[in-house]
């Protein structure tokens, strides 16, 4: 079932000492863009570039395929085979669905989007794309079959890019790029959760859609070998009416296909998928909403994972309070239906909450404070990419009680799933050996065994 609503906010309350305030703070200062000529096309005539996938269904059995052709829109297939098979000798093929579209001054080259279906569970498939001296190839791992007891790991990071991973508000700096290598140099992640704002072409002179194009270059290296679930930040809205353009989040649109339909959704800016031992449901914070949670059988997918761009609990200044009409309308639900882990971006730091909530409220009590509650989940906020805004370092004086660990700094983190109870999650910045956590903690499902984190300072 999906909801439209509008909600009026009210402030939180309940701000005294509490969790772990990192001393570690990463120099303020805005992150250095990288040229546009550090991402340059690839090499052929025609060659296909910007590669990505993701999930292409509801069950993990699909992965969309999409990609760019500079020069011509022919051929617009994807060959593909399982890599084991030798030679690759039992070729399939899947034609893409071709689109363009024009922002201001600027011209897309011929986006192309193809859906690869009825693929086995578990297994390596190879791809292939573009014709002559411009063919390329590519590999893929499909995710085991769904089960309560399947392990999996996801990754996490913000406002930058997404392995079953989760990437947020990456944008295109020397930040972004040590955080993606980071990432990657872990070998762990098998999905990413990307929390949305990807190419910060928005706040460029008339929007300079050129900052997709490398942007799509620039994080090839893993979304073209690995699927990332995406989530639309506010810098995918490229709403600009002075220069004439009044279509929301249409460059994102053209470019990113997400599998809406398979869940029910009418919008690819929410919608849900299975994978592994997760139930992941995307929200987005610019739309309208998605009532997913009826649907979740927990003793298929125990692990219940909520995406969306805006945090619902921030003690960061800036962007402080602005999740508050979500938090309302969903914060019941999510609570109700004991979701595990609520993941965002937006903020340009790290913080990880207690399990708390603020539910309780009505007009006769008067009462808004947030209070221990072990059905609530844990709110996670991972806007830590390497965006060109800069680090996000004015934390709230005093940190509130619902505040676990926070910290300034960029980085990334892992969600470990093992089994239907536990999952180990680990954050890690930047200026540490991959190896080194600034901050884990092992999760228990809310669902079959709601224990009480006994590490929940840090």
């Amino acid at each position: 079932m999906w909801w439209s609503v509008t909600v009026l906010s009210f402030l939180l309350n309940g701000v005294c000492e509490a969790g772990i305030t990192s001393s570690f703070i990463r120099v303020a200062a805005p992150s250095i863009e990288i040229p546009k000529e550090d991402f340059p096309p690839p090499h052929g005539y025609n060659a296909p570039e910007q590669v990505h996938i993701t999930q292409g269904d509801y069950t993990g059995n699909g992965v969309i395929v999409s990609w760019v052709t500079p020069v011509e829109k022919y051929p617009n297939f994807v060959t593909y085979w399982k890599a084991d098979e030798k030679n690759g000798i039992k070729r399939n093929r899947v034609r893409s669905k071709i689109t363009t579209y024009r922002y201001y001054n600027y011209s897309s080259g011929y986006i192309h989007h193809a859906t690869i279906n009825r693929l086995q569970y578990n297994t390596k498939y190879a791809y292939e794309l573009g014709h002559g001296n411009g063919t390329r190839q590519f590999w893929f791992m499909t995710p085991p079959e769904i089960g309560p007891d399947v392990p999996y790991t996801f990754g996490l990071i913000g406002d930058l890019m997404k392995i079953d991973t989760y990437i947020g508000d990456l944008g295109q700096t020397h930040a972004s790029k040590q955080t993606l290598d980071h990432y990657l140099a872990t070998k762990k992640g098998q999905t990413v959760l990307f929390l949305g704002d990807f190419s910060y072409a928005d706040v460029h002179p008339f929007h300079d859609n050129e900052k997709w194009d490398t942007y799509g270059r620039f994080v090839e290296k893993s979304n073209a070998y690995e699927p990332w679930i995406y989530t639309a930040g506010n810098h995918e809205l490229d709403l600009a009416p002075e220069i004439g353009e009044y279509v929301l989040f249409k460059p994102y649109k053209h470019r990113y296909r997400v599998p809406f339909r398979a869940s029910g959704s009418t919008s690819p800016l929410w919608y849900s998928i299975k994978r592994a031992s997760a139930h992941i449901i995307v929200l987005s914070s610019y739309s309208a909403f998605e009532q997913e949670l009826t649907k979740v059988n927990r003793s298929e997918t125990p692990w219940l994972i909520v995406m969306m761009h805006s945090p619902m609990y921030n003690s960061n200044n800036y962007h402080f309070m602005e999740g508050e009409t979500m938090r309302v309308v969903f914060e019941p639900w999510f609570v109700k239906y004991k979701v595990d882990l609520v993941l965002s971006g937006h903020v340009h730091s790290y913080e990880r909450s207690e399990r708390v909530s603020n539910i309780q409220y009505n007009i006769t009590s008067g009462l808004s404070t947030p209070v221990k509650d072990p059905s609530a989940p844990v709110y996670i906020t991972v806007g830590d990419g390497g965006n060109i805004e800069g680090i996000a370092d004015s934390f709230t004086e005093h940190q509130p009680d619902y505040s676990a660990f926070r910290e300034a700094s960029f980085g990334h983190a892992l969600l470990e799933i093992k089994n239907q109870t536990h999952a180990f999650y680990s954050w890690h910045r930047n200026q540490d050996n991959v190896a080194v956590s600034g901050d884990s903690i092992w999760f228990y499902n809310r669902h079959f065994y709601p224990k009480e984190e006994s590490s929940s300072k840090g």
